[in-house]
C-alpha cells in the first residue's frame, strides 16, 4: 500500500484538528445555557457560573499536562482521551439537569469535561507546530479559529433546540454529537517522522526560529520573558472569558431595555433567539480573528500584533460600558471578540518562536495555565458585580485596566531578549 506523501498527510491532519476544535469550541456558547438552568432550577447567577469556571480552571490544567503527555506518548491516544472525557462530561451535564443538581452539573461539565477539553485543545495545536514550522502563525490561527468558531453552530443550534427538547436534552445532543466527532477526527493525528521537514519556503517571522536552538522547558521555565507571557495570556483569556461567559445575558439586557412594562411572551422569545443569534455572529469574529492576526504576525511579528490587539481591548471595554444601541453592542463586541481570539491564536506561535518547537507541548501547555486562573477570575468578575451592582459597567471598567496592563507588558517583550 502507498503511504502518503508527508507533505500532504500534513494537510488532512490540518483538517482533523481543525475539526476537533470546532467541537471543543462549542463550549464558548455556555451563555446560551444560563438563563434556562437559573429559571428551570432556581440556581443563582454565580452558583450556574461555577460550572463554567471550574470548566476553564481543569481546562488550562488539564492543557499543561496534556501537552507533557503528547511529547511522551503522541497525539493520537491524547485526543482520543480528550474526546471521551470531554463527551462524557457533557452528556453527565445533561443527566445534572435532569435530576436538578447543580454538583453534578459542576462535577460532569466543570471536571470531566474540562479535563477532556483541555487534552483536545493541546493535542492539534502541538501537532501542527511540529508538522507546519514554516506556517506557525497561519496553522496556529486555522486550528484555534475552529474552536472559535464553536459558538456559530451551537449559537445557531442552541436557543431552538432548549426550547424544543429541554435544556438536559439539549446537553444529550451536543455531547453525543462531540464524542463521536472527536474521537473519529483524533484517529488521524500523529506526529510528523523525525527526519522531515517542509520543503516550501518560511514566512519572515517564522525563519529565525527554524534555525533556533530549542529551550527545554527547564530552561524556558527560568527566563523572564517565559513568566511575562503567561501574564499576557492571563490578561486576554479574564478579559475575553469574562466576556463570553455573559455575552447572552448582556444582549437580553440590552433588548429589554428598549421595552418600557413588561414584554409579551412572544417578544421574549424573539430576545432569546436574537441574543444566541448574537452569540453566533460573536463567534465567527473569534475564529477569524484568530485566523486573521496568526495569518497577520506571520507578515508583521507577533509583538507588533499584541501591540495593536492590547489597545484595542483597552479601548473596546470602555466604550462597550457605555453602550445601550444593540447594533453597536454587535459592533462592538464582535471586534473584541476578534482581538481576544488573535492572542489566543497567536500566544502558541510567539511562545514557538522564543523557545523553540522540540518541547513546546510542555512549554506553551504551562503557559497557558493562565487560562485556568483567567477562567476563574474573568466570568466571577462579571457575575459577581452583576449580583452586586445590578450592572456590569465595573466589570467592563476592569477588563479595561487589565488589556491596559497587557498593553504595558509587550513594551518589556520587546525590549527584553530571553
Amino acid at each position: 500500500m502507498r503511504i502518503m506523501d508527508p507533505g500532504v498527510r500534513r494537510w488532512l491532519i490540518a483538517g482533523a484538528g481543525i475539526i476537533i476544535q470546532l467541537c471543543l469550541g462549542t463550549i464558548y456558547a455556555w451563555s446560551i445555557f444560563k438563563k434556562p438552568m437559573m429559571v428551570s432550577h432556581g440556581w443563582s447567577e454565580t452558583q450556574t457560573q461555577l460550572a463554567f469556571m471550574i470548566y476553564g480552571l481543569v481546562f488550562a490544567i488539564a492543557v499543561a499536562f496534556g501537552g507533557t503527555l503528547i511529547d511522551r506518548k503522541g497525539p493520537r491516544i491524547v485526543g482520543i482521551a480528550g474526546g471521551i472525557l470531554f463527551g462524557l462530561g457533557i452528556l453527565l451535564g445533561g443527566m445534572a439537569n435532569h435530576l436538578h443538581s447543580i454538583w453534578l452539573l459542576i462535577t460532569g461539565f466543570g471536571f470531566i469535561a474540562g479535563l477532556g477539553g483541555g487534552f483536545g485543545y493541546v493535542t492539534p495545536i502541538t501537532t501542527l507546530i511540529r508538522w507546519f514550522p514554516d506556517k506557525r502563525g497561519l496553522v496556529t490561527g486555522l486550528a484555534v479559529m475552529g474552536y472559535g468558531m464553536g459558538p456559530f453552530f451551537m449559537g445557531n443550534i442552541g436557543p431552538a433546540l432548549i426550547m424544543e427538547v429541554g435544556v438536559a436534552g439539549a446537553f444529550y445532543v451536543w455531547g453525543g454529537t462531540c464524542l463521536f466527532i472527536v474521537l473519529i477526527s483524533a484517529l488521524i493525528l500523529q506526529n510528523p517522522p523525525s527526519e522531515w521537514q517542509p520543503l516550501l519556503p518560511v514566512s519572515r517571522s517564522a525563519s529565525t526560529s527554524l534555525v533556533l536552538d530549542s529551550l527545554t522547558f527547564e530552561q524556558a521555565v527560568k527566563t523572564a520573558k517565559f513568566w511575562v507571557l503567561w501574564l499576557m495570556l492571563f490578561v486576554s483569556i479574564t478579559a475575553g472569558l469574562g466576556l463570553i461567559s455573559q455575552l447572552s445575558p448582556m444582549a437580553q439586557d440590552i433588548m429589554m431595555s428598549a421595552y418600557q412594562g413588561g414584554i409579551p411572551a412572544d417578544q421574549m422569545r424573539d430576545i432569546i433567539i436574537a441574543s444566541g443569534t448574537i452569540v453566533a455572529i460573536a463567534g465567527i469574529f473569534n475564529g477569524l480573528g484568530r485566523l486573521f492576526w496568526a495569518w497577520t504576525s506571520d507578515a508583521i511579528g507577533r509583538k507588533a500584533v499584541f501591540f495593536i490587539i492590547f489597545l484595542s481591548l483597552c479601548l473596546g471595554f470602555t466604550l462597550l460600558a457605555h453602550v445601550s444601541h444593540i447594533m453597536i453592542f454587535i459592533v462592538i463586541t464582535c471586534y473584541l471578540l476578534a482581538c481576544y481570539g488573535g492572542t489566543m491564536a497567536s500566544m502558541p506561535a510567539l511562545a514557538a518562536d522564543e523557545f523553540g518547537s522540540a518541547h513546546i507541548g510542555k512549554i506553551y501547555g504551562v503557559i497557558f495555565t493562565a487560562c485556568g486562573l483567567a477562567s476563574l477570575c474573568g466570568p466571577f468578575l462579571f457575575a459577581y458585580i452583576k449580583d452586586h451592582t445590578g450592572s456590569f459597567t465595573y466589570a467592563l471598567y476592569t477588563e479595561s485596566g487589565l488589556a491596559a496592563l497587557g498593553f504595558v507588558l509587550i513594551f518589556f517583550v520587546a525590549k527584553r531578549k530571553a
